[in-house]
């Protein structure tokens, strides 16, 4: 349940049951998401699970944010200035799906420990991102220990929008809007390929068949 704090703000509370076998994983798996904007211009997410035999579970968001709002068209990400915590990343294959090894981001496009323009080097000529069309991998996030910290900083081209990120997770998925279709949004604006960005706060993926 949500706490008192929560209580007392704007909440939007989702639930779901996953039944024992779907998907294929065991047990009967109870999923709770609170959704809460404070009157500190945060938006916190909570997630609760329980289930009832051993099981696997990586729950996560993806919210997409666009720091210079719809427009038609909207703009690209490419002009937003990204800061990620982390020394380290998890590269993919040829189908996105997680090698199994952790890499240094140093002197490669992915070092965001310094602020960048996603747009700066998204097209570079760089396997890893050539294969994902962009920005779409787990970065190993610094000072992992359980408790909530700042792990990173978005900013609109004129600095005038800021959004800080925190989590108590050990990894963030960092997604640049590779691949959506154009689609209309609200008042008829228009939004498509990397017109918004998701950070997917999560465990590190595919660790079930991944050990170390």
């Amino acid at each position: 349940a949500a706490s008192d704090v929560y209580k007392r703000q704007q909440s939007v509370v989702l639930h779901y049951v996953a039944k024992d076998g779907e998907e294929g994983f065991p047990g009967n798996l109870d999923v709770t998401v609170t959704y809460t904007f404070t009157n500190e211009n945060e938006l916190v997410i909570t997630y609760v699970a329980n289930t009832d035999k051993k099981t696997i579970i990586n729950l996560t968001n993806h919210a997409f944010f666009s720091l210079a709002g719809l427009n038609n068209p909207t703009p690209t990400v490419d002009n937003n200035i990204v800061t990620i915590n982390a020394d380290y990343y998890i590269p993919i294959d040829e189908v996105s799906i997680p090698t199994g090894e952790i890499l240094k981001v140093e002197g490669t496009p992915m070092d965001f420990t310094e602020p960048h323009l996603i747009g700066e080097r998204i097209d570079a000529d760089f396997d890893q991102l050539k294969m994902a069309g962009g920005y779409d991998h787990n970065w190993v996030l610094d000072n992992y220990t359980g408790q909530v910290r700042k792990i990173a900083v978005v900013k609109s081209s004129d600095k005038s929008r800021i959004m800080e990120v925190y989590t108590d997770l050990p990894g963030v998925q960092f997604y640049s809007g590779n691949s959506r279709d154009l689609e209309v949004a609200k008042d008829g604006k228009t939004y498509g390929c990397r017109a918004g960005l998701a950070l997917e706060t999560q465990f590190y993926p595919d660790t079930p068949n991944k050990p170390q």
